[in-house]
């Protein structure tokens, strides 16, 4: 009886929390699996061929910054990006690339990253020039070799995206570490896969650099301060942005700048299931 009880109140949680953001949450494994893979697979097939573009692996910091910034509902760069130590306890800067979508369809994590790789098409790899009036900074990022983290997070908005010119019920941040997407640097070098990988330890997995100790999993234990699931939204976020995003139905926006991790949920939440277990275990 006693174990019915907690499973209760567990599920209880987990349905509430679901309400709060239906979409998945960073630690849902295959929507890390999905963003990792997404993002490796279109790093290995970049035209021209990279010879030192580095594999991709997940970072919990980068992915609770990622949920922090799109909890604000907003299409703007992460406004802390130079505030060192604010967005990530190591790397400084990370990379950010952002997506909204007007159709209340179920999310999906290749349509939001094809989003940003279609930008290829505007970019010309020998003079490093994008088309004018195009956007090609995502595409960057997301092909930067030097990048090798990446951490991103969904969140509903149930009163729309700010800054944008159209209704939009869902915002998609990822950030990157280390930033890539510089002015007048191209985001990787031309030639045989693998052939200009920089660690001795580095080996060739699917056209990409991977090394073993680079690629690890790390947990920091770090949140950010300015996370509205912790702090009152910053007011200067509910005025009108002065870099008003226009569109049809969906938007991205992509930025270097500076940021880490550890799944939150609401107080709330926790206090209700401290209370319950309390009870139970006065039942006893």
């Amino acid at each position: 009886m006693g174990l019915l009880y907690v499973q209760i109140i567990m599920w209880f949680l987990y349905t509430v929390s679901s309400r709060i953001n239906p979409y998945p949450d960073i630690t849902d494994e295959k929507f890390i699996n999905d963003c990792v893979r997404f993002h490796n697979d279109n790093r290995s097939s970049v035209n021209p061929p990279a010879s030192n573009m580095l594999y991709m692996t997940w970072d919990e910091g980068l992915a609770v910054t990622a949920r922090a910034w799109a909890r604000h509902c907003v299409f703007r760069y992460n406004i802390y990006e130079n505030d060192v130590k604010r967005l990530h306890p190591v790397f400084t800067p990370v990379g950010e690339n952002l997506w909204v979508r007007s159709l209340p369809r179920a999310f999906n994590v290749k349509l939001a990253i094809r989003s940003w790789v279609d930008e290829g098409k505007y970019y010309d790899y020998e003079t490093d020039v994008c088309q004018e009036g195009k956007m090609c900074g995502n595409y960057k990022q997301v092909v930067w070799a030097t990048s090798y983290k990446v951490g991103c997070a969904v969140q509903k908005c149930p009163n729309g995206v700010k800054a944008i010119s159209f209704k939009a019920e869902a915002i998609f941040v990822c950030n990157y570490a280390t930033a890539g997407n510089y002015y007048g640097e191209k985001p990787y070098q031309e030639g045989k896969a693998c052939s200009a990988c920089k660690d001795a330890n580095d080996q060739c997995q699917n056209k990409l650099c991977h090394n073993q100790m680079r690629d690890r999993l790390k947990s920091y234990y770090w949140m950010p301060d300015w996370d509205t699931a912790l702090v009152p939204k910053d007011p200067s976020l509910t005025t009108e942005d002065p870099f008003l995003a226009t569109g049809d139905n969906a938007l991205t926006m992509c930025i270097a700048s500076s940021i880490s991790v550890m799944p939150l949920r609401p107080l709330p939440l926790f206090l209700t299931f401290v209370t319950a277990f309390r009870e139970y275990l006065i039942s006893l």
